[in-house]
C-alpha cells in the first residue's frame, strides 16, 4: 500500500507560475488553484521524486463520464462506456473510471488483470485488438468478457476455445468488427462481405452468442462515424434473419478533447509558418488540440446525424432496439494528469531563439516521435526574484539523452520569461497517450514516478505513489 507523502515542508524561495503567450492550456480548476497557491509543494515533490514527474488527478474522470452520459441520456439512448485502458498506465485513473461506472476496454492480458484489480467485473470488460493471444482469449472467456472479434481466423480460435471452456449454459459474448469502406486499408476488422460469410458459423455454434457489431475510425470528425453507423445497420438485418439477436453497436473511441481555447488556437494555427519551428518544417498532421468539439458536443452531433431519408442515428437506435457502446480513452481522462520537467540548462542557438535542455526525454512527451507536435505551451514555474529583470524569448525543448532525435518540441515556444536552470516546465493534460506511452529506461534512467493526487477528508491534497 502506498504511503501518503508529507509535502508541507517550507522553502525559503518563493515560486511563481508563468503562463505562456500563444497556446495557453485549459486547466482543471483544482489543479490550477494548487499550482498557484502551492508551487513550493510541486518543487518539493520534484526534488523527492525526480524529473520528469507525472501527477494524475482521479477526480477529473467522473465529470468527464457524466458529461458524455448526459448527452446520450438526453436522446433517450441506452449507452455503455468502456474506458480505453491503453491510454495510460495509471491504476488510479483506471480505478476512478470503474468507480464512475465505466467498463474497461482491454487489449492485453496485463490490462485485463489491472482492470480486475481496479474492481471491474469480468462481465464489464470489452476486449479489442487485432491479434489477441490464445492466453488472452482464454482468460477473457473465463472472465465472461465481451470479445470484439477482428478476423475469421480469430473467430475460429474463439469458437474452438469456447467449445473447450464453456460447458455450462453461459455463452461467450462476441461482437464482429466491421472494417468500413472509409478504412479499406486498415488492418483492423473485416469488410461487410466477409462478416456475412462468417455469420452462419456463429449461428451454428451453441457456445458463442453474437451481441453486436463494432467499428472504429481514425480521425475526429463525427460525419465519417455517422456514415459507418449506417453502413453497419444491414448486418443486423442479416444476422437476425439467421436467428441471431444482436443488440449492440459499438463505435469505438476517438472522441475529441479540447486542450486549448478554440478561437485562439485557430488563430495561431492558421498563421503558423516554417519560422515557428527550429527545423524550418511545419508537421503535416496534428491532433485537433483546439478543435470546436469536445466529447459531449461530438456525441450530440453524432446522435443527430441523419441518413439520406432524414432519419437520425438516435432514431435508428430506438427503432432497432440497439444499445450504443463506445470506448473513450483520452476524453475520459481529459485533465487527468500533468507532467513536470526540470530545466537542466538553456543555451542560445541563434540570435532568434534558444534551446532548453530538460531532465528527462521525449519518451515521456512523445508527439515528435510521430512527426507531430504537442500544441500546448508548457506552464513555467520559476523563483520570484524581486527587482530582477528577465529576458523574454523563443526556445525549443530538448531531452537530455544522447539521441539527436530526443526533442520534446521542435516548435519555438514564446516565453514571457525565458526559463533558467532548475526552473520547472509543466505540461498539462498529459494523461491521454502522452506521459507514459513510450517511457522506458534508456541510459538506465529510472522510469518516471507517477503520483496520485487526492483530496482527504479535510479537503487537503495528499500525494501517493500510483500503483
Amino acid at each position: 500500500m502506498s504511503s501518503l507523502l508529507n509535502v508541507d515542508r517550507q522553502h525559503n524561495t518563493s515560486w511563481q507560475l508563468n503562463v505562456a503567450r500563444d497556446l495557453s492550456p485549459y486547466l482543471d480548476p483544482l489543479i490550477l488553484d494548487w499550482l498557484c497557491r502551492s508551487p513550493e509543494t510541486l518543487v518539493r515533490l520534484t526534488e523527492m521524486y525526480g524529473s520528469p514527474l507525472n501527477i494524475v488527478w482521479p477526480h477529473t474522470v467522473a465529470p468527464n463520464l457524466q458529461a458524455m452520459a448526459a448527452v446520450t441520456a438526453s436522446f433517450g439512448v441506452e449507452t455503455r462506456f468502456y474506458y480505453g485502458v491503453k491510454v495510460n498506465k495509471s491504476q488510479a485513473l483506471l480505478r476512478a473510471a470503474v468507480l464512475a461506472g465505466a467498463g474497461a476496454d482491454v487489449s492485453s492480458i496485463q490490462e485485463l488483470r489491472d482492470a480486475l484489480r481496479a474492481g471491474c467485473r469480468g462481465a464489464d470488460l470489452c476486449a479489442t485488438g487485432p491479434a489477441k493471444t490464445r492466453d488472452f482469449l482464454q482468460e477473457l472467456i473465463l472472465q465472461d468478457a465481451q470479445i470484439v472479434v477482428d478476423s475469421p481466423q480469430e473467430l475460429q480460435e474463439v469458437i474452438e476455445l469456447a467449445r473447450n471452456w464453456k460447458r455450462n449454459s453461459t455463452r461467450v459474448r462476441i461482437l464482429l468488427r466491421l472494417r468500413p469502406d472509409a478504412s479499406r486499408s486498415s488492418r483492423f476488422g473485416m469488410p461487410s462481405d466477409e462478416i456475412i460469410k462468417v455469420l452462419p458459423a456463429v449461428a451454428s455454434c451453441k457456445q458463442v452468442t453474437l451481441v453486436g457489431f463494432h467499428f472504429h475510425l481514425n480521425g475526429y470528425a463525427p460525419e465519417p462515424r455517422v456514415n459507418a453507423f449506417f453502413d453497419t445497420l444491414p448486418l443486423f438485418t442479416y444476422a437476425r434473419s439467421l436467428g441471431l439477436a444482436p443488440n449492440i453497436i459499438d463505435i469505438g473511441g476517438g472522441l475529441p478533447v479540447q486542450y486549448v481555447e478554440s478561437e485562439s488556437y485557430q488563430r495561431w494555427f492558421s498563421s503558423q509558418s516554417s519560422n515557428d519551428y527550429r527545423t524550418g518544417l511545419v508537421p503535416s498532421s496534428f491532433y485537433p488540440y483546439g478543435g470546436e468539439l469536445n466529447a459531449a458536443r461530438w456525441l450530440k452531433q453524432f446522435l443527430a446525424g441523419q441518413d439520406p431519408q432524414g432519419k437520425t442515428v438516435s432514431s435508428w437506435l430506438h427503432s432497432e432496439g440497439l444499445t450504443l457502446c463506445a470506448e473513450p480513452g483520452r476524453s475520459l481522462v481529459n485533465q487527468g494528469a500533468i507532467s513536470i520537467f526540470r530545466v537542466c540548462r538553456v543555451a542560445p542557438e541563434t540570435d532568434k531563439y534558444s534551446v532548453i535542455f530538460v531532465e528527462g526525454s521525449s519518451f515521456s512527451a512523445c508527439e515528435t516521435w510521430f512527426n507531430s507536435e504537442f500544441l500546448i505551451d508548457p506552464l513555467h514555474l520559476a523563483p520570484v526574484n524581486k527587482g530582477e529583470q528577465f529576458a523574454s524569448g523563443k526556445a525549443w525543448i530538448a531531452g537530455h539523452s544522447c539521441l539527436d532525435e530526443d526533442v520534446i518540441t521542435n516548435r519555438l515556444v514564446y516565453f514571457r520569461r525565458l526559463p533558467q536552470p532548475d526552473d520547472l516546465l509543466i505540461f498539462t493534460n498529459t494523461a491521454g497517450y502522452q506521459m507514459d506511452l513510450l517511457e522506458n529506461r534508456f541510459h538506465r534512467h529510472p522510469t518516471p514516478t507517477r503520483l496520485t493526487a487526492l483530496l482527504n477528508t479535510s479537503h487537503n491534497l495528499t500525494f501517493s505513489i500510483d500503483k
